[in-house]
């Protein structure tokens, strides 16, 4: 989870200062070390998506394939995802109750 965060935000970062270069100065430094960052970030951040079990039931190994913002949506998608299941995609796990708990409670 932590590779598809950083892959995430540096998809995000590196598309708005493309995105900012493209309208307004267009130098080729930019450009040139910008797009391939760009491009690793979005893959990677889709085969990360894919390597997470969590997201298999979610949609958002679908969402990641979306260009610039896939990566940040697949994270919403999979966090809503943990935390109704818990972090190892398994069910919540309950506290077990001595039997004289269970009674004063019922």
């Amino acid at each position: 989870m932590r590779t598809l965060r950083i892959a995430a935000a540096v998809e995000a970062f590196s598309l708005v200062v493309l995105l900012i270069n493209v309208f307004t100065i267009h130098a080729e430094p930019i450009t040139s070390l910008g797009g391939p960052a760009h491009g690793m970030a979005y893959l990677v951040a889709i085969a990360m998506t894919w390597a997470v079990p969590a997201a298999a039931g979610t949609g958002a190994r679908w969402l990641a394939l979306i260009p610039g913002i896939g990566a940040m949506l697949a994270l919403r998608s999979i966090g809503g995802a943990l935390e109704s299941t818990g972090p190892s995609g398994s069910a919540p796990v309950r506290e077990a109750r001595s039997p004289s708990e269970n009674r004063t409670r019922s």
